[in-house]
C-alpha cells in the first residue's frame, strides 16, 4: 500500500507538472493552461494502463488524427472562408469550447498529422460535470479541478487525482454531447436527424443506454495493480469492433417460377439508432445481393443503399454536411426497423442449383475525386486506408436447387 501511495504521488507530480489542478474556470481559459487542464492521455497510462490500450485501439483516440479528417477540415475551412474555425472541433475535440480563442491552434494541430493534443482523450470526457441537452447541438459543460468524474462509487483513493461518482456516466445523455450533432449549413430539422427517434426504441424502453453496447462492462482493473472488479470497456465498439456483427440480420426467401425468380430480403435492423448515423454525410450502408450459377459464376447482382443524399445551396449533391441544405434522399434505416428488398432475376439455366449471396456492409469513404484523392495523399497507407474498403456486418447464403 505505501508503494502505491509513493506511485500515486509520482503520478501526481508526473501528469499536473507540480502544480495543482484546481484551476479557476477564467484561468483555465487563458492561453497555456490548455495542457494542464486536459493533460495527454498518455499521462494517463501511467496509472490506468489497461484503460489506456482499449481507448489507443479506439475511434476515439484518432478523432483528429485521421487523414479522412484533415480532409474534411480543409474542405470546411475553405467553405467557410475561415470563419467559426473550432466547429469541427466541437465534437472531435470537444475541449474546444473551453478554448474558442485558440481553435487557430486546434486546426494547426490538426494540419499537422501528428497533433501533440488529444482531440478525444481521457479528460475531454471525465471532466465533464453536465451536458445542456437543450442547446442545439448539445454543450458539454466542463468543471477543471483536480476531480475526475465517473460512474463507480467504490473507485480506489489516490494522490494523483480525486474521484466522483456522476450518474451522468451511465447514461446516454454524455454521449449526446456529440453524438446528437450534425454541422449543417442550414436547419435540415427531423430530415436530418442523425441518431433518430432512438429514444423511443425497444432498447431505450427497456431503460439500455448509449454505454450498454459502446462501453460493455467487463471485469478488469481500473488503475493499475488494484482489485478487479466491473469497468467499463473503453475500445467503445461500433462500426469498428465486433458489435457491428450484432447489429443487422437477413433472412432469405426465393421463388422459383420458370423463367424467372423472385428473391425476397428481410433486413432488420438490431440497433435502437438510424443504421447509419449519418455524420460523416458519406456513411452509408450497402445491401449486395449475388446469384451464382455453374459453376459459382456470377450471373446476376443488384443492391440497395442505406444512406442520406444532400445537396448544397447550388443544389449539387455533396458528401458534406456542413454544405448541406437539403436531403435529396433519405433510405437510412431507421431504429429496429425491418426492411423487405425484392429482386427480380432471370432463373439461371444449365444449372441443377444456383446460390443466392446477400451481404450488408458499410460502404467505403464516397465524394468527389479530389477529396478521396486528397484522403490516399494524406494517408501513410495511401489507397490501403482502411477509409476505401467496406466492412461487413452480417453475410447470408442460400442454395435453391431447380427442378
Amino acid at each position: 500500500m505505501a508503494g502505491i501511495v509513493v506511485l500515486a504521488a509520482l503520478a501526481f507530480l508526473a501528469v499536473w507538472g507540480g502544480t495543482p489542478f484546481s484551476l479557476a474556470q477564467d484561468a483555465a481559459k487563458s492561453k497555456g493552461t490548455l495542457e494542464k487542464v486536459f493533460p495527454s492521455s498518455n499521462k494517463c497510462k501511467r496509472c490506468h494502463e489497461r484503460v489506456f490500450e482499449e481507448w489507443e485501439a479506439s475511434p476515439l483516440s484518432r478523432s483528429i488524427h485521421s487523414a479522412t479528417f484533415r480532409a474534411s477540415l480543409e474542405e470546411y475551412l475553405a467553405f467557410s472562408g475561415g470563419k467559426e474555425k473550432a466547429l469541427c472541433f466541437r465534437c472531435h475535440a470537444p475541449h474546444v469550447s473551453e478554448y474558442v480563442d485558440q481553435a487557430q491552434m486546434f486546426v494547426a494541430q490538426a494540419q499537422s498529422g501528428d497533433p501533440a493534443i488529444d482531440g478525444v482523450g481521457c479528460a475531454q470526457c471525465h471532466l465533464i460535470k453536465q451536458v445542456d441537452r437543450t442547446a442545439h447541438p448539445p454543450v458539454p459543460k466542463y468543471e477543471a479541478g483536480k476531480t475526475l468524474f465517473g460512474p463507480y462509487k467504490d473507485f480506489v483513493q489516490n494522490l494523483a487525482h480525486q474521484s466522483q461518482e456522476l450518474e451522468l456516466f451511465r447514461k446516454s445523455d454524455l454521449c449526446m454531447n456529440c453524438h446528437q450533432s450534425v454541422p449543417a449549413a442550414a436547419n435540415l430539422g427531423k430530415a436530418n436527424e442523425l441518431l433518430g427517434t432512438w429514444e423511443k426504441s425497444q432498447a431505450a424502453k427497456s431503460g439500455k443506454e448509449c454505454q450498454a453496447c459502446h462501453m460493455p462492462e467487463q471485469v478488469g482493473e481500473s488503475a493499475n495493480g488494484e482489485n478487479k472488479r466491473k469497468v467499463a470497456n473503453h475500445t467503445f465498439p461500433g462500426r469498428v469492433g465486433t458489435l457491428r456483427q450484432e447489429a443487422a440480420k437477413l433472412e432469405v426467401e426465393t421463388a422459383v417460377k420458370g423463367d424467372q425468380t423472385k428473391v425476397t430480403v428481410t433486413v432488420q435492423s438490431l440497433v435502437p439508432h438510424n443504421l447509419p448515423t449519418t455524420h460523416p454525410a458519406w456513411a452509408r450502408v450497402v445491401l449486395d445481393m449475388a446469384i451464382k450459377g455453374k459453376n459459382l459464376k456470377t450471373v446476376f447482382a443488384d443492391r440497395r443503399v442505406y444512406g442520406r443524399v444532400f445537396a448544397d445551396a447550388k443544389g449539387q449533391k455533396t458528401v458534406f454536411d456542413f454544405m448541406a441544405v437539403k436531403v435529396l434522399e433519405d433510405t437510412v434505416l431507421k431504429p429496429e426497423e425491418s426492411r423487405v428488398e425484392t429482386f427480380l432475376f432471370p432463373t439461371p439455366k444449365d444449372a441443377r442449383s444456383f446460390d443466392v449471396e446477400v451481404s450488408l456492409s458499410y460502404a467505403p469513404v464516397s465524394g468527389a475525386p479530389a477529396f478521396l484523392q486528397r484522403i490516399e495523399a494524406e494517408s501513410s497507407k495511401g489507397v490501403q486506408d482502411p477509409v476505401f474498403q467496406p466492412i461487413a456486418i452480417v453475410k447470408r447464403a442460400v442454395n435453391v436447387p431447380l427442378p
